[in-house]
């Protein structure tokens, strides 16, 4: 695939709907063009996310068919998701906490058993002092220490330590594009 100035070409991974489509699930990552254009309508979403098809042609210059289709692309190539953001606490999930883990040996593996639980809603493998981090939304305390339990549990897993979230401040998904 040639490079178009004015594009850049990010490989991701499938989303779960890509994967679900292919019966082995194991393709590699699929290479998404994005141009001026879909930063245009990502940055549209970002502002809104249930803006029209129609309103976001009219402001980046498309038909609704042609943004519907190039949000399908992005979408399925892994570049975007749109979701409805809640408030956990309003939902009564009363305990939110990110969890630092120390592992040993094979660091993607872990992250991939961790992000195969439910309750975990965001998996990152960091640099410093620890090895993976995520973020668990949870009823209450017993709840965070059932899933604490199964973390532990997890091969290659060391130890752990808890950040329990005491009050949100900011959370935005508004970065932008480049």
């Amino acid at each position: 695939m040639a490079h178009t100035p004015g594009t850049a070409v990010i490989p991701v991974a499938p989303s779960a709907a890509a994967r679900r489509r292919s019966r082995a699930g194991r393709s590699g990552p699929s290479r998404v063009v994005i141009d001026d254009v879909s930063k245009l309508i990502i940055e549209q979403l970002q502002q809104d996310g249930r803006r029209s098809y129609a309103a976001i042609g009219k402001a980046v210059g498309l038909s609704e068919a042609a943004v519907r289709q190039r949000v399908q692309r992005l979408i399925d190539g892994g570049v975007m998701q749109i979701v409805a953001v809640t408030d956990p606490m309003t939902l009564g999930f009363h305990r939110q906490t990110m969890i630092g883990i120390k592992c040993e040996g094979d660091l993607e593996r872990v992250a991939d058993h961790l992000a195969h639980m439910d309750e975990i809603d965001y998996v990152v493998i960091t640099s410093g002092s620890f090895d993976v981090l995520v973020e668990v939304v949870c009823e209450d305390d017993d709840h965070l220490l059932e899933i604490l339990s199964q973390v532990r549990g997890v091969p290659s897993v060391t130890s752990t330590e808890t950040f329990v979230y005491l009050k949100l401040r900011k959370q935005t998904y508004s970065w932008g594009t480049r």
